[in-house]
């Protein structure tokens, strides 16, 4: 359903990962986001969150596995974040307006 939007993987990914409670960096990106999805109409499945805010999850997460790229690694995807929440803010808005008018 969000694959086509820039960052979409995540989503896809991260959801799909909440729902069988793995802990992913695509999770942990869900959860960091959780608020602004939920008002875009996303639902996020019930989970144990992690004991740290998800951000400092995320960066443990990725040093465990990458080492020093970590940083950058972190970073980057954020970066691809902003852009999936972005899309999907455009996408809200441009339904909103085919919802009030009846179609």
């Amino acid at each position: 359903m969000h694959e086509n939007l820039p960052g979409g993987e995540i989503l896809t990914d991260g959801l799909r990962d909440l729902e069988n409670g793995i802990q992913s960096a695509s999770s942990l990106l869900v959860l960091i986001a959780a608020p602004r999805l939920r008002r875009c109409g996303v639902r996020i499945p019930a989970t144990i969150l992690p004991l740290a805010p998800p951000e400092h999850e995320l960066y443990d997460f990725l040093f465990a596995e990458h080492g020093q790229e970590a940083y950058r690694l972190y970073r980057s995807l954020l970066r691809r974040l902003v852009s999936l929440e972005n899309a999907l803010d455009i996408a809200s808005i441009s339904v909103e307006p085919a919802r009030a008018s009846g179609k």
